[in-house]
C-alpha cells in the first residue's frame, strides 16, 4: 500500500490517499471545525464515518472516535468506528483503523514510510 498527502480547500484541509496496485483504495480527509480536529474516512466499504478527535499524545499520537457515518446499508454492516495515528518520526506515520460489522471487531494496522 501506498500513501499520497495533499493540501486542499486553500489549505484549509489534508487530503490521504491510500492507494493499492496504482488506484485510490480509501481517502480520509482531517480538517479542524471549530477547535476540534475531524476526519471524514471515504472507507472502501463504500460508507463514510465522520470522527471527532478524542485525545493526543504529545502530538505523537491522534485517536479519532466515530461521530455519524453516511451511506450505512444497515446498523450491522462493516465500518470504521475508530481511527488512531501514530506519528512515529518525522518520515513514519501508522495508522489503526478499528473496522466493526456484523458484532465482530478487527483492527487494522497500515505503517507508512516516506520515500527517499
Amino acid at each position: 500500500m501506498n500513501a499520497r498527502y495533499y493540501l486542499t480547500g486553500n489549505g484549509s484541509a489534508v487530503v490521504e490517499d491510500l492507494i493499492v496496485d496504482g488506484n485510490p483504495n480509501m481517502t480520509t480527509v482531517y480538517h479542524l471545525d471549530g477547535a476540534d480536529l475531524r476526519a471524514t474516512h471515504y472507507c472502501a466499504a463504500g460508507n463514510q464515518p465522520r470522527l471527532k478527535a478524542t485525545s493526543t499524545d504529545d502530538n505523537k499520537v491522534v485517536k479519532f472516535h466515530m461521530v455519524d457515518i453516511t451511506n450505512m446499508p444497515n446498523p450491522e454492516a462493516g465500518h470504521v468506528r475508530d481511527l488512531e495515528l501514530q506519528l512515529t518520526s518525522a518520515s513514519q506515520v501508522t495508522i489503526l483503523f478499528t473496522f466493526v460489522g456484523s458484532g465482530k471487531e478487527n483492527v487494522e494496522r497500515i505503517e507508512l514510510a516516506r520515500k527517499t
